[in-house]
């Protein structure tokens, strides 16, 4: 049994054994040794310590993890003994250099803003890439003034490419490993550059004010080197930049907590709505899912309901959830992760969910592949070619009480109570026919996975009609067993009328009939309620008003009009029309046309035009 021992390195807090926290503290003392006469050692020390954390926060997979000496010697092994580095080597450059193999570490993309004249962008690409940043600028300009779409990506890549802040970042970016040696030549480095920039651009540019006083010079130097990184232009049109750049990234931040919060309503109003359709799916009877009944979607592919409801919760809910967690992530910087876990059992719960809606719906499509019809034909014997036939349309008292075509199936009580489940997918067709008598043909289809299971979904289909004392009252409705699958199951009603028998169509019959040439329907939409006279393919209106008169497929309009210098005839003989200066007349005969000096007449004889000048000639 070992005891363990709670630290905080660079502000992080880790569990550690006894033993691996002896080593580590000898380690990191022998590193401050090290140092004692090095200028910057505190700093070059908490960079230290810095990289320690992150190579710990790598190694640990969940919070109480204790790092033991295996992981101590990694990090040692990684960052380097305090006795391989030479402190102040630059005295024993008379000795020859004993050169050593280096690994190189792993190089990240990060921006500049040490080497920087705007943001960085240049320098951490010339770092990434292995190039000078000169060629990069270069590229940029020609993308400004060639294309012209440099600023936007510049932009882009601005807000995109984080900033390489810590030590660490910083040797990582030009592909160094982070170790004692390199932590310390980084810091070094920085304070020879801001010594180097007080001696060679702030006393220059601020020799004026040493004469001045003494006071005013220590002001200037103080000033000078908490700005210095660079030189003075440089220095200037960073502080320029970062502010456009500050400006930038607070309206930019802004908007992101704006689509956070957009995400996170959404995410969660929709997974809450699922969670209720869910339970409603496994507590109603007749839960539907765009228009399609998940019972029937049950009942095709053999899967429970109670299994295809969640497959369809979890297809939908899955990925709203995510774009809930992500609302909460582009919130709360600090958000503790669901783990790589969790993320790949929700992907892989999703795949398998829509695997499982996939077969589901090609077993549903294979149900609809065939189709077939069950057909009925019965004699009207009291309608010959003297008789009047009515044909009216009968609703139901509880359900189907409205007169219009609908193909979807709908639920409803007959005068028992017991549930029925209906549609209206009736449709009325009128042809003529040479027979003496009358005659009704009722068409049932229905659609299945074989001819056979179609064919017997179509004979169970229930349709009711009655015929008495010359009226056909047809049901406006079909009606199928509740447990009986919804395939397509329609009616089609086609009633054969001997030429010269009249026909009367009440005007409840107006949208379950439709004149078309796919159907032949001779009673068109407008002819109800009108006695109609059958004849060889059409029918003749026999009491509509006297600006009417079917003499074909549809009513033809009779005009008569008179004037004193004109007039304007058309009826089913043709079009006259007159006036002083010309006539038109248009009949079976042809087409006349006549003017003061041209006559046209156009008849099975050809064309033939005369006129004033060919007489006088």
């Amino acid at each position: 049994m070992n005891k363990t021992v709670n630290i905080n390195l660079a502000g992080i807090f880790y569990h550690i054994d006894e033993d691996a926290y002896l080593k580590l503290q000898r380690y990191l003392e022998a590193i401050k040794r090290s140092f004692t006469d090095s200028q910057g050692r505190d700093e070059i020390v908490a960079d230290i310590e810095a990289r320690i954390a992150e190579l710990f926060a790598e190694r640990i997979k969940h919070d109480k993890q204790v790092i033991g000496i295996k992981e101590v010697d990694e990090i040692i092994s990684i960052m380097g003994q305090p006795e391989d580095y030479l402190v102040d080597d630059e005295i024993f450059e008379d000795e020859p250099k004993q050169h050593k193999a280096k690994k190189a570490g792993v190089k990240k993309l990060f921006r500049d803003t040490d080497n920087s004249y705007i943001g960085g962008v240049s320098a951490g690409l010339g770092h990434y890439l292995g190039i000078n940043a000169t060629w990069i600028r270069l590229v940029w300009i020609l993308l400004v003034f060639g294309v012209g779409t440099g600023i936007f990506v510049y932009i882009i890549l601005w807000i995109l490419i984080p900033e390489a802040k810590t030590t660490s970042e910083k040797i990582i970016m030009t592909g160094e490993r982070v170790n004692i040696t390199n932590i310390e030549k980084k810091i070094r480095d920085g304070f020879d550059n801001v010594s180097e920039t007080v001696k060679n651009v702030d006393l220059q540019k601020h020799s004026n004010k040493i004469k001045e006083g003494f006071e005013s010079v220590s002001g200037s130097i103080s000033d000078s080197v908490k700005r210095a990184k660079g030189n003075s232009i440089k220095s200037s049109s960073k502080s320029f930049f970062d502010t456009i750049a500050d400006v930038i990234s607070f309206f930019f931040k802004i908007f992101a907590k704006f689509i956070g919060l957009i995400l996170i309503f959404t995410g969660a109003t929709a997974v809450i709505s699922l969670i209720v359709g869910l339970i409603s799916a496994s507590v109603l009877d007749h839960s539907k899912f765009f228009n399609s009944d998940i019972a029937d979607l049950s009942s095709a592919s053999g899967a429970p309901i109670w299994l295809l409801a969640l497959l369809l919760f979890f297809t939908f809910a899955i990925p709203f959830f995510m774009l809930f967690y992500l609302g909460l992530k582009i919130l709360v910087t600090n958000l503790k992760s669901i783990g790589s876990i969790a993320k790949f059992s929700l992907l892989g719960l999703w795949i398998l969910s829509l695997i499982g809606l996939a077969v589901i719906g090609a077993r549903q499509g294979l149900s609809y592949s065939e189709k077939a019809p069950a057909i009925t034909i019965k004699n009207l014997d009291t309608i010959t070619a003297k008789d009047t036939l009515v044909i009216s349309m009968k609703a139901h008292d509880n359900f189907a009480e409205e007169f219009y075509r609908n193909s979807s199936f709908n639920y409803g009580y007959n005068n028992a109570g017991d549930e029925v489940t209906y549609s209206q997918d009736i449709r009325l067709i009128i042809k003529s026919t040479r027979d003496s008598i009358a005659k009704i043909k009722i068409l049932k289809t229905a659609r299945g996975a074989s001819f056979e299971a179609a064919k017997e979904r179509a004979n169970t289909i229930s349709y009711n009609y009655e015929f008495r004392n010359n009226e056909l009252i047809l049901d406006n409705h079909l009606l199928i067993s509740n447990d009986e699958q919804k395939r397509d199951q329609r009616v089609e009603i086609t009633v054969y009328l001997p030429i010269g028998s009249t026909l009367l169509a009440n005007e409840n019959t107006y949208r379950y009939h439709k004149n078309s040439s796919r159907y032949n329907d001779i009673l068109d939409n407008g002819m109800e309620n009108y006695y109609l006279k059958v004849q060889n393919n059409k029918l003749r209106c026999l009491d509509c008003p006297t600006t009417f008169d079917n003499t074909d497929d549809d009513f033809a309009v009779n005009i008569d009009i008179k004037d004193k210098d004109a007039k304007l005839l058309i009826n089913e003989d043709g079009l006259e029309a007159k006036n002083k200066n010309s006539e038109l007349e248009i009949n079976n005969n042809g087409v006349k046309a006549k003017s003061k000096s041209v006559n046209v007449t156009i008849d099975e004889s050809g064309i033939n035009i005369n006129s004033d000048t060919d007489t006088n000639e």
